[in-house]
């Protein structure tokens, strides 16, 4: 009986060891089952970003090493001066720890934030990683505090055109004045409210989006009898030859190149601003119209300025026509300046349009109240810095000066409030067809917003106030 004792008490560890073993092959079956179940009910796309993820994760912690994505620990544990031979550990090498998820177009990698690690760091190795990981592209961005994302894509979102196509639908509630910019690399949708924004600056070469981006943001608007527009627009005497034609029948006002038009609308515009702000509490019982939300009767009104340097260059010259058109453009800088920084409470969005935002093409004190700023391709760091900020600077990945490749035309780099980094958006192609149909279809919506107000005192009361 004891040499029975003594035989079991030997065996069982063969036993548990055994019963490990075939638990952990099950497990392992279990998840290469899965895996392999996963990979062939996937589409192609999803396949590829399966084989990438795989890729990846095998190769991560040489690949770290290579790029030195590493961190040396000097400060030695209690475990370890106990277990060394001399009571000194060497230092430890550190390698993130990383957590990946797939998607049709590419791999998230989030990882932890290690002391002397983070963005730059990463930033610069982007290139090199995608080079290892034999994927187009690795971009980098910030993650909740302490963690850092990457993404790496077989198929880059941002070079596949999209269309947008409006049904005339009216976007109500916070739809309204949720914009859908278009999709980040990530085949994301990009989401950017509006509300309580002052003013919106769009910058960029001729020919890369600006004005396509304008017209489907107006398209999406038509629908809706809450929203009024507005455009001066620089480049074009009268609607017909503008590139906002189409949409025009939609627009409660046009006003062209004529330097003095467009001051008498900037005036018109400072003066309905007056009497929304007097006449806010009586008709909305708030002082901020974005409380309750425009309406048909207070609708948000929209003023697209494209080509805006036209309206607001310094004009040199001695004779009595340069001075007046001076004296023209530094008034319509205080108007547009008064609109942006005073129109929002009263349901105003000031969209400025131009290819350089320039302190000459676009004053400071007009761009710099603008919370909202995208830039599509531009040749020089000057402009990419005007147009986006002197963060940029520290983004190269989502510079504006990487977008000059006729694939992305489309494509901005954008800036957006309580937003960390940057971001590189593919915007949607409206066609002109699509553009002249939803405006068609909505003309009859087309109001006056200075005739939803009540009508200004007259006589001789009003004159002796005055």
């Amino acid at each position: 009986m004891t040499t029975d004792l003594m035989t079991g008490l030997t065996t069982a560890p063969e036993h548990i060891a055994a019963g490990l073993l075939a638990l952990f092959a099950t497990v392992w079956g279990a998840v290469l089952v899965y895996r392999l179940v996963r990979y062939f009910r996937a589409d192609d796309m999803t396949r590829a970003s399966l084989r990438l993820q795989r890729r990846i994760r095998r190769s991560w912690r040489r690949v770290a090493r290579l790029h030195h994505l590493e961190v040396t620990d000097r400060t030695p544990t209690t475990i370890g001066q106990l277990t060394a031979p001399n009571g000194r550990p060497e230092p430890r090498v550190i390698v993130p720890a990383i957590r990946t998820s797939v998607d049709r177009v590419g791999v998230t990698i989030r990882m932890r934030i290690l002391p002397g690690f983070g963005p730059a760091e990463l930033g610069d190795a982007a290139s090199y990683l995608a080079a290892t990981w034999e994927c187009p592209r690795v971009s980098v961005q910030t993650d909740k505090p302490g963690w850092l994302t990457l993404r790496a894509v077989h198929t880059d979102p941002l070079t596949k055109p999209i269309a947008y196509t409006p049904n005339g639908e009216a976007p109500t509630g916070k739809d309204l004045w949720t914009w859908p910019v278009g999709t980040d690399e990530y085949a994301a949708p990009v989401l950017q409210p509006l509300n309580e924004v002052p003013g919106m600056t769009i910058g960029g070469l001729p020919g890369y989006g600006k004005t396509s981006l304008i017209n489907s943001f107006l398209a999406r608007l038509a629908p809706s009898d809450a929203v009024q527009f507005a455009v001066v627009d620089g480049k074009a005497s009268t609607a017909a030859q503008s590139d906002y034609a189409d949409i025009a029948p939609r627009l409660f006002r046009f006003v062209g190149s004529d330097l003095a038009a467009a001051n008498r609308f900037f005036h018109e515009m400072v003066d309905l601003h007056s009497r929304r702000t007097e006449h806010s509490r009586e008709v909305l019982g708030t002082q901020n119209m974005w409380q309750v939300g425009p309406s048909a009767a207070w609708p948000w009104l929209v003023i697209v300025v494209d080509e805006a340097y036209t309206f607001f260059r310094e004009q040199k010259g001695s004779d009595p026509e340069t001075k007046k058109r001076a004296a023209l453009a530094a008034e319509n800088v205080r108007l547009v300046e008064h609109l942006v920084r005073q129109g929002r409470s009263a349901g105003i969005l000031v969209v400025l349009a131009t290819q350089k935002v320039t302190g000459d093409a676009l004053p400071t004190s007009i761009r710099d109240v603008c919370s909202v700023s995208l830039s599509f391709a531009q040749r020089t760091t000057d402009a990419a810095v005007a147009a986006l900020g002197e963060d940029i600077r520290n983004w190269p990945d989502a510079s504006p000066l990487l977008l000059q490749d006729p694939e992305f035309v489309g494509v901005a780099s954008m800036l957006t409030p309580k937003r960390v980094g940057f971001l590189r958006v593919r915007t949607p192609y409206l066609s002109a067809a699509d553009a002249g149909r939803i405006a068609r279809e909505t003309a009859h919506l087309t109001r006056d917003p200075a005739t939803l107000l009540p009508p200004p005192p007259q006589g001789p009361d009003f004159v002796k106030a005055a």
